[in-house]
């Protein structure tokens, strides 16, 4: 006898279980209920509808009731609401939301699949008609009109969740101001701190205000205006509202029928998703799950557990004895040009379930360094202490991070260590990876914490290091810590530290430091075998200056409101495409000039590009030009930039740098006596509060040479060959005159020394600290084969048009 099977619900739970209810039984009846007009939706995809990546509506529909019909042979009722289920008789009671009438229909195996609901607290003038949430695709409809028809200015973003933040990018892309209110001291819940405020800084960059730690209290709309009240007293004038501080699972159907409600809130099931009452089966957002680490009760609201959950029901209805082993939280967003991703337990979660873990971070090129294109991505993982077993990891990077993160989820599914991880043999070649790839590394790393191979610290124990018992060291090079350090710290730059260890005190441990913990562990690796009681900084002044730095921009739209308009909803005659990819400095920009001169002014022109240098390039061209630009990005391994062409009646924007005071040099030559005058004169310049910038192209490129590489640089034979007829950084310079095969540079800086007169890598160092910009010719570099990571710290790629903005700005161009 066939079964008559009704599911409560559609989108991922409600809907999988339906078509593999058909697939396995051909003969069931089944009912699929849902009291909205879509069964099957992209709701991950709403956003992008409202900010017009998603251009079709059509486009978020995944299937239609008649698909479902037509393919699956399954009764789809839409507009019909459950308004109780009775376990006893086995009936539900429905309500066609179309004809106003109720009805009643039996059946066998129910499952309920209703879903979350957006959390809408009952706060004074919540029901404004300016305050949206976003949960579905009429919701969805509300905001795009919204925001079509009312050209508003600014949005205040309540919540920084996955949504929030989605939303936030998106309004942002309409041209509208936003500001993020979250309550917690860091955005995106189930991330540590330290991991989201790289997302803090880049939102700050994005110019969203950011405002952590406080909460809205009260709406006031005035007709016009919705002013946003804040619990620190602040209120912020907007033109709509996104709710986006959470959801909470649909449990009223459940509950009225006496189903067992779990302590986190949702619908209690066994690991068979049955309910308490056997025949009837609950999935998605609405169930209680297991959490996969601690085997605690949890609620994860994720559309791939949905999926899979309402998979293994329709299973066991069918006879099956599949089991839901626990949802691990693997998630992944993208938050303007960021990708953030998480899977397993943070610190929090693991703090409050009392399991003892240590952590590490690490920065990795997302392929190898001398393929262009590689981006650095941060990686934290954490794993127990006695074993080394993974219990969970967190990505923020531009490029590769959902196949780490893939990676890292799969080995916490199957119980894979951080031993594990360095052993991984993971796809190599130089456009995808390094032959040790970003997951080797953070294997790597806390394999070596583990087997005291190097003790660690962390950013949070920085403050409290007790000066007394306890050294900062800095093994950087002098430059970089000129730019600046942690306060109290010492500088031994690590090419110099076996010969200076007689400056450090036996009696105190030294916590060493780097920029990202690489020199830092191979400084710690020195001094624990030379008797020091040694400590690094894991993920290194990177990540302790990110966690440190204050957090929040509020206030930033004060000041100038009512705010410019930057958005391309002000119906430009027409958006010209333009590809520039493959082309070197200086292809692009001069490729951007001579399409821009066929525009009409107002007209828009999005530029992609692949060389490294546009992305500063083409923001000195149009500040220099008087074109406006509206966005930079980098998006599928390129860098896309909008423009709008100016008006010709507002080219002030140009002439305003005719009476600046800058300076600019060129600096061709590599002849010790050359740089060190270039160098006197920029400081000289610097010293008088002057914005200076020296291009360095071709043989002056040398000058910017580190002595030593800190790792391997591959190149091919005829960059070598280059590399090893070129002077290695400025200790190797010959002079112009009197050179005398090397004599002649000693005795200029053995009289530069008797005169107390700085050396040139003095000079070098000071111009750094002066704010002088260094910016190396990437087409220079291409040609003579010298990669960016043979160059000092603090030195931009750039392209012509970088410097020809500065020289704009400059009274004086020097060329030596």
């Amino acid at each position: 006898m066939s079964k008559k099977v009704i599911i409560v619900g559609g989108v991922a739970g409600g809907a999988s279980a339906a078509a593999r209810l058909r697939r396995l039984d051909e003969n069931a009846e089944i009912i699929l209920f849902e009291k909205g007009q879509h069964i099957s939706f992209a709701n991950c995809g709403l956003p992008y509808y409202v900010g017009e990546v998603i251009t079709q509506k059509e486009n978020l529909i995944v299937v239609t009731p008649e698909k479902m019909k037509e393919r699956f042979g399954i009764d789809v009722r839409v507009n019909s609401e459950v308004l109780r289920i009775d376990p006893v008789n086995k009936i539900v009671e429905v309500k066609d939301l179309s004809g106003n009438s109720t009805y009643t229909e039996s059946y066998d195996k129910l499952v309920l699949s209703p879903g979350a609901e957006p959390i809408r607290p009952q706060l004074p003038g919540i029901n404004s008609s300016r305050i949206f949430t976003l949960r579905n695709i009429p919701d969805t409809y509300s905001i795009k009109d919204y925001v079509d028809k009312m050209n508003p200015r600014r949005a205040v973003v309540v919540g920084a969740g996955f949504i929030g933040l989605e939303m936030a990018e998106n309004l942002h892309m309409r041209g509208i101001d936003v500001s993020v209110v979250e309550l917690a001291d860091h955005v995106i819940g189930p991330m540590d701190f330290d991991m989201a405020a790289l997302v803090h800084n880049h939102l700050r960059m994005k110019n969203v205000e950011l405002i952590l730690k406080d909460a809205v209290s009260a709406f006031d709309d005035n007709g016009t205006h919705i002013n946003v009240m804040l619990a620190s007293g602040r209120a912020i004038n907007a033109d709509m509202v996104i709710m986006g501080i959470g959801v909470r699972p649909d449990v009223r159907l459940a509950a009225d029928a006496g189903l067992t409600i779990g302590s986190s809130g949702g619908i209690s099931v066994n690991e068979y998703l049955q309910t308490s009452d056997p025949d009837i089966y609950a999935v998605g957002d609405a169930v209680q799950v297991k959490d996969f680490i601690s085997q605690n009760p949890a609620l994860i609201p994720l559309a791939g557990p949905a999926n899979k959950q309402g998979r293994i029901a329709a299973d066991n209805i069918c006879g099956g004895n599949e089991k839901y082993e626990g949802t691990q939280g693997t998630s992944i967003v993208k938050v303007f040009d960021l990708t953030v991703a998480i899977t397993g337990n943070s610190e929090r979660l693991l703090q409050r379930n009392n399991i003892e873990y240590e952590k590490s971070f690490t920065h990795s090129a997302s392929h190898a360094s001398y393929y262009p294109g590689g981006i650095p991505m941060a990686i934290k993982i954490v794993f127990e202490k006695n074993n080394g077993k993974l219990l969970g990891a967190q990505i923020v990077g531009y490029d590769g991070v959902d196949k780490r993160i893939d990676v890292l989820s799969t080995a916490i599914r199957v119980g894979m260590t951080v031993y594990d991880l360095e052993k991984l043999e993971l796809a190599y070649a130089p456009p995808f990876s390094s032959a040790k790839d970003p997951v080797n590394i953070a294997g790597f790393t806390a394999s070596n914490i583990l087997k005291n191979k190097c003790s660690i610290f962390h950013w949070n124990e920085v403050d409290s290091i007790n000066k007394d018992t306890g050294l900062l060291l800095d093994v950087r090079e002098h430059a970089e810590y000129e730019l600046g350090t942690i306060k109290g710290a010492v500088n031994i730059p690590l090419d110099e530290l076996r010969s200076r260890l007689n400056e450090l005190p036996k009696d105190k441990t030294i916590y060493v430091f780097c920029q990202i913990g690489l020199r830092g562990y191979l400084a710690a690796r020195i001094l624990m075998q030379k008797g020091y009681n040694a400590k690094n900084l894991s993920g290194g002044l990177k990540t302790y200056k990110m966690a440190v730095e204050k957090q929040t921009n509020e206030g930033i739209f004060e000041s100038h409101l009512p705010q410019e308009r930057h958005t391309l909803a002000e119906n430009p005659s027409s958006i010209i495409e333009l590809d520039a990819c493959g082309l070197q400095c200086p292809g692009p920009i001069m490729k951007v000039f001579d399409t821009i001169k066929t525009l009409n002014d107002n007209d828009i022109m999005e530029v992609k590009a692949t060389d490294p240098a546009f992305q500063e390039d083409i923001k000195t061209w149009c500040k220099s030009t008087g074109n406006e630009l509206l966005e930079v990005k980098f998006e599928n391994k390129a860098f896309i930039a909008k423009i709008k062409k100016g008006a010709k009646e507002d080219n002030s924007i140009a002439m305003q740098y005719k009476n600046r005071n800058n300076k600019s040099m060129i600096v061709f030559s590599n002849d010790l006596d050359k740089a060190i005058a270039s160098f006197i004169i920029a400081n000289g310049a610097a010293s008088m509060g002057r914005k200076v910038t020296m291009f360095f192209t071709f043989w002056g490129l040398n000058i910017l040479r580190k002595p030593k590489n800190s790792g391997i640089v591959k190149k091919d034979f005829i960059s070598r060959m280059f590399g090893v007829m070129m002077p290695k950084g400025s200790v190797k310079l010959s002079l112009s005159k009197m050179n005398m095969a090397g004599m002649g540079p000693k005795m200029i800086r053995s009289l530069m020394n008797k005169k107390n007169i700085y050396s040139l890598e003095e000079l070098v160092a000071q111009a750094q600290n002066n704010g002088i910009e260094f910016v190396a010719c990437n087409m220079s570099m291409d040609i003579m084969g010298i990669k960016k990571e043979e160059l000092i710290e603090g030195v931009t790629i750039g392209g012509v048009a970088s410097f020809l903005g500065s020289a704009e700005e400059s009274d004086m161009s020097l060329f030596i």
